[in-house]
């Protein structure tokens, strides 16, 4: 099961996301891969440190897989210090790569699905994207199976979804998997009544598509970062972690939904995930530790 995580605006949560989420899904037991797609290399550096990602060569990272003078890369997903978690690193080398009007460059669109088709399936994939609509995100959205938008609720973060949908309704044409999950409300601040406004006005907006769980602003993210590991594992007591861990539940009941909503053809994210039950074990797991709340 793929999953990309999307907005064109920057400081959304997209990193953060997969990098909190990955920790909640690898404590319930998954194998987690995570893709960074941003040139920019915040997953990386959440994982490896800013001075290590900058110095990977450009063949030890996703740029590899783009660079048409480059021989088959070796496995470029490498082990994290999380039990659980393999990451495919990014940094400035991406860049270059990451070009604009992504659709007219043929096969360049399918270098990250190909890549995947490839690989050992993990039980689940994320990918981060990086703050616009070019060659890597749209290489997401045509290897994706699934779509998260993280959405802050405030106007700068909520301007151009219009476009996001727009992406997303085009890549269909090229991978029929593709489903939206929903908006994920990220760095909320519920004491603030412009961030009760805007929540309250995108689930008007989109109803359901908005998932429930609620990421806060929370200062135990901040500090997870130091730490180089997710909120998960850097403070499993903290309520920032009680408030990610929803997350890894309501994201297989949109799934679910989803599966049920449209007649899809066989795949592996189908075969892993295909039935109720597989489903309802996926959503009642957790760690023994993880407060209830």
């Amino acid at each position: 099961m793929v999953i990309a995580f999307i907005n064109q605006k920057g400081g959304c949560g997209k990193s953060s996301s997969c990098f909190h989420l990955a920790g909640a899904f690898a404590l319930q037991g998954h194998r987690v891969v995570l893709i960074d797609a941003d040139p920019q290399g915040s997953l990386s550096q959440a994982f490896l440190g800013s001075s290590t990602v900058e110095m990977l060569p450009a063949d030890r990272t996703l740029a590899a897989l783009f660079n048409d003078d480059s021989t088959t890369p070796q496995d470029l997903v490498i082990d994290t210090s999380i039990p659980n978690i393999a990451l495919l690193p990014a940094n400035q080398h991406l860049a270059r790569h990451n070009t604009p009007e992504p659709e007219s460059f043929g096969l360049k669109q399918h270098v990250l699905a190909g890549f995947l088709e490839q690989r050992p399936a993990a039980d689940i994939t994320l990918i981060d994207c990086p703050p616009n609509l070019y060659q890597c995100s749209w290489n997401a959205l045509v290897a994706a199976d699934f779509l998260v938008i993280p959405v802050p609720p405030e106007d700068f973060g909520t301007q151009g979804l219009r476009a996001v949908h727009q992406a997303i309704d085009r890549a269909r044409l090229l991978n029929f998997r593709l489903r939206l999950l929903g908006h994920l409300v990220t760095r909320a601040d519920r004491r603030l009544l412009v961030h009760q406004a805007y929540e309250h006005k995108l689930r008007q907006l989109y109803g359901d598509r908005v998932l429930q769980t609620v990421v806060p602003e929370a200062t135990a993210f901040k500090m997870a970062l130091v730490h180089r590991e997710p909120v998960s594992h850097s403070a499993p007591d903290r309520s920032a972690t009680r408030a990610s861990w929803p997350s890894t539940k309501s994201c297989p009941t949109h799934i679910s939904r989803e599966q049920n909503s449209t007649p899809m053809p066989s795949s592996d994210w189908l075969r892993a995930f295909g039935t109720r039950d597989s489903f309802r074990q996926f959503t009642s797991g957790g760690p023994s530790h993880t407060p209830n709340g």
